[in-house]
């Protein structure tokens, strides 16, 4: 991207967030919120025992303590950057938290947990505040995911997940359009993620969410203090789209913005796993409800994706890979969904990892891309499958389950959340995870916020 003096992006996004109120958004908008927000805390929840939150909590002991915000399976208060933090992490540390697609983002990540830090240092914040806040912070993230045009070289889900926080936080925090301005800017001073992680597959790859979002309240902070922080953030001569795009193309993105909705677009995630094998998970079982199958059945297996997909899922499996890692490979992905079903947290533990018999199927699975235009679409997704006794079988899946054209139905999107409950840190009685599943189905009648926290964490 060149520098387009006219252009003020910038400034449009800051506009963009203030002019949001929940009068003006559809139905459609309200309910996916409500919807996401749900998905969100539960696999938050789930999250707070997954891998290595041990470590950060011992990390991050002399961080601060007795701040105003929660965390996820912990009775301890934090300060609120801190808290975001946490929070981030746990809700990205399984793969299993909502995207949106062709941004490339997991939009809800950092929004929600800078959203509810500021809430909770804010005090008095109503659910219909929230849902304002966190549209204005998807449609934020979201935009700045959707105006890149060259695949991604630093990780999206952070960096623009954490203008997205800013935007959410900010709007909680009731920043003035100047206010909002330097906040990006601060922001934009701490952003970072690179794709590295992604593909070591470490736990660094939720970490480096964690660090916008607390990034994203801090900025908020700076900003209603009075720092004046930099006015051409996303499109100055050094600004995001110069140094942290290839190319990009902001005037449909900015264009767009006041009737995109992208939280209409988010999808939410069946399966724990990189929402790029989504496809191929769901062909894999399409097959096997045509054909009882076998590994040792099968003469071939091969899967077709898109060149996105590819290049983020298409990796080699692999001995003693961890368990991101495992997440993001494909072939592995395919291997466990053809030996039991489906796949699911029990696949990537130290022992399901260790197993040969998936190992040595994953290692028979020949991945492969086509052509196509554009750089964001992760479908269709095509799996053949070929017998021992000469029969072929293959099937196609355009857009994954869960996708807004094949949405996940409401009997599975509630079974995940409640069972991603029982597998917190500490496990939620049942009153109290029906009971937050209520509040956050009518959460635009919800007087305080905090009370979501207080259900969610442990007294």
């Amino acid at each position: 991207m060149k520098e387009e003096p006219t252009m003020d992006v910038t400034g449009a996004f800051a506009d963009h967030v203030l002019a949001m109120r929940f009068d003006d958004l559809p139905d459609t908008s309200r309910e996916a919120a409500r919807r996401l927000i749900l998905d969100a805390f539960g696999v938050g929840l789930a999250g707070s025992s997954g891998q290595w939150t041990e470590g950060l909590s011992t990390a991050t002991a002399s961080w601060g303590h007795a701040g105003p915000a929660r965390v996820f399976g912990e009775r301890l208060r934090f300060p609120a950057g801190l808290a975001a933090l946490r929070n981030a992490y746990s809700i990205h540390n399984s793969e299993f938290d909502s995207l949106h697609e062709d941004a490339v983002v997991h939009a809800l990540t950092a929004v929600l947990p800078a959203a509810l830090s500021m809430a909770e240092q804010q005090g008095g914040v109503s659910g219909l505040q929230l849902i304002e806040a966190v549209c204005a912070g998807i449609d934020i993230a979201a935009a700045v995911g959707l105006a890149g045009t060259r695949p991604m070289k630093f990780f999206r889900p952070a960096v623009a997940g954490g203008f997205g926080a800013v935007a959410a936080a900010g709007k909680i925090a009731g920043l003035t359009r100047e206010q909002m301005v330097h906040a990006f800017g601060a922001q934009y001073a701490q952003s970072a993620g690179a794709m590295q992680a992604h593909e070591e597959g470490t736990m660094l790859l939720a970490l480096q969410i964690g660090f916008n979002a607390r990034a994203a309240v801090e900025a908020v902070d700076l900003a209603r203090s009075g720092l004046i922080a930099t006015r051409r953030t996303f499109e100055g001569r050094f600004g995001y789209f110069n140094l942290f795009e290839d190319e990009a193309d902001l005037r449909p993105v900015l264009s767009e913005l006041p009737v995109a909705h992208h939280i209409e677009q988010v999808v939410e995630k069946p399966f724990p796993t990189g929402r790029a094998t989504h496809g191929a998970i769901e062909a894999v079982q399409k097959l096997l409800s045509l054909r009882g199958t076998t590994p040792a059945s099968l003469r071939r297996v091969e899967v077709v994706v898109s060149p996105v997909a590819y290049g983020l899922v298409g990796r080699a499996v692999k001995r003693q890979m961890p368990a991101n890692y495992a997440r993001l490979c494909l072939s592995y992905c395919v291997a466990r969904c053809l030996t039991d079903g489906t796949v699911g947290p029990e696949h990537f533990t130290a022992t399901a990892l260790a197993e040969d018999a998936p190992m040595q199927l994953a290692k028979q699975i020949k991945v492969r891309t086509f052509e196509m235009e554009g750089t964001s679409a992760f479908g269709p997704t095509c799996v053949t499958l070929e017998y021992n006794d000469g029969m072929i079988n293959s099937e196609t899946v355009s857009q994954a389950l869960g996708h807004p054209s094949n949405p996940l139905p409401t009997d599975l999107s509630r079974a995940k959340f409640l069972n991603n409950c029982q597998n917190a840190k500490f496990a939620l009685a049942e009153t109290s995870a029906q009971e937050l599943m209520r509040l956050i189905l009518h959460l635009d009648q919800l007087e305080n916020t905090n009370r979501l926290m207080d259900l969610a964490c442990p007294s």
